[in-house]
């Protein structure tokens, strides 16, 4: 074997090959502290440590923003690996064919040097909607530290770490401990083929918040939410997504959603919406949209319920205008008029916190109106539920809906107390027919349980059970159809209220 020595710099390379085959190439970087190794077993990848570029546990936030982008704007594969906690005063953006490689011990921490910001990472598309592609994010541990701001770069975009118009995007070994009030831990919005895989994310606001987009999966995550741990919102406040439509064609397995003291919010909220064309003379209030002129405007204005009257047509290309004393932003240039979720499958699932899992959802409050009056309805789709597993107690509901939905279907489940309920949020007057298939799952309730309620005036529902097993002889289901029309075939004991 014979083994040459090019040195430049700080850094050595070192080629170790044989007479037959160059095995491996080595980056070695030398200094008072020792080294830092990265291999690679291709001769054409260039070595880039971030230390490389200033990026330091000893920088300031500022010098480690400025350090950390001039990193990423080299493209190709970036790695961290010193050990340590690194300050970081800004968002840095990174760009297509990049990945950002963190070792074990190392953790960004948001510091206020130059006043609070809002991501820890963007993408550069998302200022101005040009799709990146081909990111990886792999190890990143951030530490909010109290740095929490709603939105800046792009309105309605609030993720610490966030992208907006992205392709082919790879999120692993994710760690945040102390989400704050106002951001999301993972935002991602307008994207294609999305995977986010083990993470943990605890604290106060939504662990992963999802806007319109197609084909992902999201695997192995552990949360611990004050709000929503997961919220696949095709619509959503104007305030918590830059663009609206379809989540489509997606799997969310292995995952747990942890106790704790307090809560609001679900497991997985399954956001649905639809709004109309413009027209002069239509009321509107904060959230709601509309198209006009090829494009979709939505109400910028203050969450107190507080009614407009519209006469002048919204057309501007970019940004917000004011007309009528209506604050309009323009939001997309696709012409759709509903949104909503369709084709996911949540597969075992460990539901530890007392709360409602799943709630297929409209909004209907001061914050925004997820269907506006006339609206074509938004039909959520195709939605199952597989080893979904109830570990608490209390009476919550398993699935919450008060969207139209055509199928659910549940397999492989365990229930103690939890229902399924149709609720109608006082905005449509149809909420169409639903089918619900119940298979090879165990209830574990001693005596009459609530499991299958409808409160919604004229509501049909399709109610089929199949190979199930009650766990206590004396278990009857409860089958409350309300107002509307329920069909039965159930192999489980049951009665009406």
């Amino acid at each position: 074997m014979k083994t040459s020595l090019i040195k430049f710099y700080s850094f050595s390379l070192i080629f170790i090959y044989n007479l037959t085959s160059i095995d491996v190439i080595v980056c070695q970087q030398v200094d008072v502290h020792g080294y830092q190794t990265i291999a690679s077993h291709h001769l054409n990848i260039e070595c880039n440590d971030a230390s490389t570029f200033g990026f330091l546990p000893s920088a300031t936030g500022k010098e480690n923003t400025i350090a950390l982008q001039k990193a990423l704007d080299q493209g190709g594969s970036i790695h961290v690996n010193r050990p340590g906690t690194y300050k970081i005063a800004g968002t840095v953006y990174i760009g297509s064919h990049t990945s950002l490689v963190f070792g074990n011990g190392v953790f960004l921490q948001k510091v206020d040097e130059e006043g609070t910001f809002t991501h820890v990472l963007l993408n550069k598309g998302a200022l101005t909607k040009n799709y990146d592609e081909h990111i990886s994010i792999q190890g990143l541990h951030i530490i909010v530290n109290g740095i929490d701001k709603v939105f800046s770069e792009v309105y309605g975009l609030r993720g610490q770490i966030a992208f907006f118009y992205v392709k082919d995007l790879r999120i692993e070994h994710f760690r945040m401990m102390d989400l704050e009030k106002a951001q999301f831990g993972i935002h991602v919005c307008t994207f294609e083929d999305l995977i986010i895989n083990d993470v943990i994310i605890k604290g106060k606001k939504d662990g992963i918040h999802l806007g319109r987009g197609k084909r992902f999966a999201i695997s192995n995550g552990v949360f611990e939410t004050f709000d929503d741990a997961l919220a696949l919102n095709g619509h959503d406040y104007a305030t918590s997504n830059p663009e609206m439509g379809w989540i489509e064609d997606g799997v969310v397995e292995k995952c747990h959603d942890l106790n704790a003291e307090n809560t609001t919010g679900y497991f997985c909220r399954i956001l649905a919406g639809a709004w109309v064309d413009w027209k002069p003379g239509m009321e509107v209030q904060q959230s709601d949209a509309v198209v006009s002129d090829g494009k979709i405007y939505r109400v910028q204005a203050q969450p107190d319920g507080k009614l407009y009257t519209s006469y002048t047509r919204p057309v501007h290309d970019t940004g917000s205008q004011e007309l009528d004393g209506i604050n309009w932003g323009v939001v997309q240039e696709e012409v759709i008029h509903t949104a909503g979720v369709r084709n996911v499958v949540f597969r075992d699932i460990f539901l530890e916190k007392p709360r409602i899992a799943f709630s297929i959802h409209f909004d209907n409050d001061r914050y925004s109106r997820s269907y506006y009056p006339g609206a074509e309805i938004p039909i959520q789709e195709n939605l199952l539920f597989d080893n979904i597993f109830i570990k608490h107690q209390e009476k919550k509901d398993f699935i919450s809906i008060n969207t139209p939905i055509d199928v659910i279907r549940i397999t492989n489940s365990t229930f103690k107390e939890n229902r399924i309920r149709f609720h109608s949020n006082e905005a449509m007057s149809n909420y169409l027919s639903t089918t619900i298939s119940i298979s090879n799952s165990d209830f574990a309730h001693n005596g009459h349980m609530e499991l299958l309620i409808n409160e919604v005036e004229n509501k049909v529902i399709l109610f089929k059970t199949i190979f199930n097993t009650s766990l206590n002889n004396s278990f009857i289901g409860i089958i409350d159809e309300g107002p509307g029309k329920v069909t039965i075939e159930t192999d489980l004991p049951w009665k009406l209220p």
